[in-house]
């Protein structure tokens, strides 16, 4: 999973401790661990409804702790804006997520997952005007040449698939358009929801993705009962993946400012892949892992994490 579609914060003046790094390595292997649990819950209850319960359960989770720290008035003048960013936030890219898992393994997965920021920068670009320098424009350039790179030996695919291009393509293009998805609610996040209380707008984010999701679920709800460990992997989901995700997403823009937040983004697939191996028996190639090298590289210049005009003065990207 990507970082979801935040409220502006500013970054603090100083930081008190390093605490924020314990929080950024658990946000990275909660997000990680989503692809594992969505892989899992995918097959059995289908990509919707395994979608659709993970925005239910996580709802279930943040809306009592919206109501207990008094933010239910937020929502109520804003429920528009958050109901509506709710669907292209976590709605439709959870959806077509879990429709990627059922040929891509998890890793490849959170590859891909890794170009949100890329998208975002791009869309910003579009939306805000903010025209990148020629060190961006030259990330998301390379960014796009490692997704062509692993789109062009369909790598990541699960055991059993019949051998046509067409199903891991579909695959890939699934995730890429729920990076789009979260580039979009980003932007639209910062256009309508800045300055609202972050708890409430996590809140209604994911009221409005599990309205939009309810009914395709109910009519796409498998035949066969699910087994206890696709509803265990679909609580998890819920819970942690989702909803505590999202409070300590947001407690780390508060304590480390949202640059470093943002780098979370490199830590999921290192956590996704790790998982992936170790409880999928998913097999990592030396083509995949220079395709993710080739991405997180473009990511890291279109998002202007890395600047290499201040590396060569020797400050770093700071």
């Amino acid at each position: 999973m990507s970082p979801p579609a935040a409220v502006a914060v500013p970054a603090p003046a100083a930081l008190p401790s390093r605490r924020w790094i314990v929080d950024l390595v658990l946000l990275g292997a909660l997000w990680g661990a989503s692809f594992l649990f969505m892989r899992i819950a995918a097959p059995e209850f289908g990509a919707v409804p395994a979608a659709s319960m993970r925005v239910g359960i996580a709802m279930l989770f943040l809306v009592p702790l919206m109501l207990l720290r008094d933010q239910g008035p937020a929502l109520r003048r804003h429920w528009r804006p958050m109901l509506g960013i709710g669907i292209l936030n976590s709605g439709l890219p959870f959806a077509l997520f879990c429709y990627a898992l059922l040929t891509l393994t998890s890793g490849a997965a959170s590859v891909l997952n890794a170009t949100v920021p890329m998208f975002g920068a791009l869309i910003a670009w579009g939306w805000f005007g903010e025209r990148p320098s020629g060190a961006r424009i030259a990330g998301l350039a390379i960014g796009f040449v490692g997704v062509a790179m692993l789109a062009s030996r369909s790598v990541g695919v699960h055991a059993g698939a019949d051998g046509s291009l067409l199903a891991p393509l579909l695959a890939i293009g699934a995730c890429l358009g729920a990076c789009v998805c979260y580039g979009i609610s980003a932007s639209a996040a910062r256009r309508h929801l800045a300055g609202l209380p972050p708890l409430a707008s996590a809140a209604g984010s994911q009221i409005g993705a599990s309205l939009f999701l309810a009914l395709p679920a109910l009519l796409t709800w498998p035949a066969r009962m699910p087994s206890l460990q696709a509803w265990l992997a679909v609580a998890v989901l819920g819970v942690a993946s989702t909803g505590f995700a999202y409070v300590l997403f947001f407690r780390l823009i508060d304590t480390a400012g949202p640059t470093r937040a943002l780098t979370v983004t490199f830590l999921v697939p290192v956590f996704a892949v790790v998982y992936g191996v170790a409880f999928l028996d998913e097999h990592v190639t030396a083509w995949m892992l220079l395709c993710a090298a080739v991405i997180v590289c473009g990511v890291a210049l279109s998002t202007g994490l890395v600047n290499p005009r201040l590396t060569r003065r020797g400050r770093g990207p700071g």
